[in-house]
């Protein structure tokens, strides 16, 4: 039977953005995030991260930059009791690369995940920093949290609201949300 799941982004959501991350001694986790995590973890949510990692395309890191980061994030996390099921990543940028339908709002990686994973999107949460991290929930039935981070515009706020994202304080607010509309005994798996 489908998995919920929580399709997270990465930077600005899990980890601090410090604007194309490029080593691992740069991963800082955000606020509540490990703790956020490690209830999804418990309550059986796949976690799922979906990231556009356009510093690829522009020539700031490389994918083992990514890889090395995307692991210092695992054990950050894992140290809290806390993991990530999947990690998706678009390291394509439509001003240097060709466009692409990986990158977010788009949903190949999302289509992958629930493939890979037999995953329930309806009953799933899509949850990040930006419109386009939250977006996708509309597409696939699911619902919306936008987490502001202090990279966050306004005019994204704005925008998720429009589009049916709840904002919520934090992570962990976003998670608590999301675990209340589906009793254990509702949700598939």
């Amino acid at each position: 039977m489908a998995r919920p799941a929580a399709f997270l982004d990465r930077d600005g959501t899990i980890i601090e953005d410090v604007s194309y991350i490029s080593r691992p001694d740069q991963v800082q986790l955000r606020p509540t995030a490990a703790e956020a995590i490690a209830l999804l973890n418990e309550h059986d949510v796949a976690v799922v991260v979906i990231t556009n990692q356009s510093g690829i395309a522009r020539g700031m890191f490389t994918v083992a930059d990514y890889e090395a980061v995307r692991e210092r994030t695992a054990d950050v996390l894992a140290a809290h009791g806390a993991r990530i099921d999947a990690s998706y990543y678009c390291p394509h940028y439509p001003a240097v690369s060709e466009p692409c339908d990986c990158r977010k709002p788009g949903r190949q990686l999302f289509d992958q995940a629930i493939a890979d994973l037999d995953l329930a999107p309806t009953a799933s949460m899509f949850a990040g920093d930006r419109s386009r991290d939250v977006l996708p929930a509309r597409t696939f039935g699911g619902t919306a949290f936008l987490v502001p981070a202090p990279s966050t515009p306004p005019d994204e706020v704005d925008e998720s609201v429009r589009a049916g994202a709840t904002v919520a304080q934090s992570l962990l607010d976003a998670v608590q949300q999301f675990l209340a509309l589906f009793p254990r005994s509702s949700r598939a798996g």
